[in-house]
């Protein structure tokens, strides 16, 4: 028996009816040979790890666009928190932890640059829109790896597409990520808006701050808390008060931070720079050679996007620059 063999045996000993287990993955869409030591899901997320998408996201915007000091969130940092916190209920739960930790970790790699402002630039131009899940799961399964993928097991890329909204997840693995996302974000977005003076701890609802906790640590032990005790059979949930309050905290940050004018002044400057690149890589001699296949195949404009989404906050500024900002003489 394989330590691979041996795996898939534990799991089928220890783990609750409803989970994926990964002998009984749906596979790939180019079949492999399998792994001797570890079992596809664990693969899946040693792929992502390794690939070059999830090691730019530690340069691209979660909420403060080109922050100066060294402790606000990133999109790396965003993601691995959503994996701690998806691996804890997945844990509790007796889910299938590496599904879980594999859709965690690459549920934001199609994120643009400058955050949910890129997005909404992008959105405005790609033909058919941009949703930021949808170009997860295509970074994934289409674009690594300079054109030919991840090649992830099914159930990854169906978790990394749901993560966000529409369809829930197949699998209950991938709806603990949705709700991880969500704790994630709202906590530690809450933590960078005070460490940048938009707001104070004690400004948050009162109604929601009884119900969640007082600063950080209560208010996801109390999120998490409810999402064990109120997941049954694979249907992944929260107690209706929990759930209110956090919608509660979710409007108030709205309206103080995701709205925020000061917190939020350097993103007017997006649109024109989104823009101005994907007109530029709209032409296909200004793409790279594995876009310029994709270009012909799906189009010009989608291969655009495809660059453009993927860039880095700084690598973006550094090509607009480049490109738009006309250079000093040397004598």
């Amino acid at each position: 028996m394989t330590v691979r063999e041996e795996l898939e045996s534990l799991e089928r000993q220890t783990l609750a009816p409803w989970a994926a287990r990964s002998e009984e993955s749906q596979g790939r869409a180019r079949p492999e040979a399998e792994c001797p030591l570890r079992t596809a899901y664990q693969r899946d997320r040693d792929r992502v790890i390794h690939c070059k998408s999830f090691r730019r996201l530690k340069h691209k915007t979660q909420v403060f666009l080109s922050p100066e000091g060294d402790h606000y969130r990133t999109r790396l940092t965003h993601t691995l928190e959503v994996s701690q916190i998806a691996r804890t209920i997945a844990r509790a739960l007796r889910l299938n932890e590496d599904l879980t930790e594999a859709i965690a970790l690459a549920h934001d790699l199609g994120h643009t640059p400058f955050g949910h402002a890129g997005e909404r630039a992008l959105n405005q131009l790609a033909p058919g829109g941009f949703k930021h899940y949808r170009q997860s799961a295509r970074v994934a399964a289409r674009l690594e790896k300079e054109g030919q993928g991840l090649n992830l097991c099914r159930e990854v890329l169906n978790g990394i597409a749901c993560h966000t909204e529409g369809p829930e997840a197949a699998t209950a693995e991938g709806r603990i990520v949705r709700w991880a996302d969500r704790i994630a974000y709202i906590n530690h977005d809450i933590d960078d808006a005070v460490r940048a003076g938009v707001l104070r701890e004690e400004d948050i609802p009162s109604d929601a701050a009884q119900r969640l906790g007082n600063g950080k640590t209560p208010r996801i032990t109390t999120l998490i808390s409810s999402v064990v005790a109120n997941s049954r059979e694979g249907v992944i949930d929260m107690d209706p008060e929990t759930f209110e309050a956090y919608q509660q905290l979710h409007s108030f940050m709205y309206e103080a931070v995701y709205r925020n004018e000061y917190a939020k002044s350097e993103e007017k400057k997006v649109p024109h720079i989104i823009a101005s690149l994907y007109e530029h890589y709209k032409k296909p001699d200004n793409l790279p050679e594995y876009l310029r296949r994709i270009g012909e195949e799906e189009g010009w404009e989608t291969a655009a996007a495809d660059y453009v989404a993927g860039m880095s906050d700084r690598y973006a500024v550094a090509m607009y620059r480049e490109l738009f900002i006309p250079k000093a003489w040397n004598n």
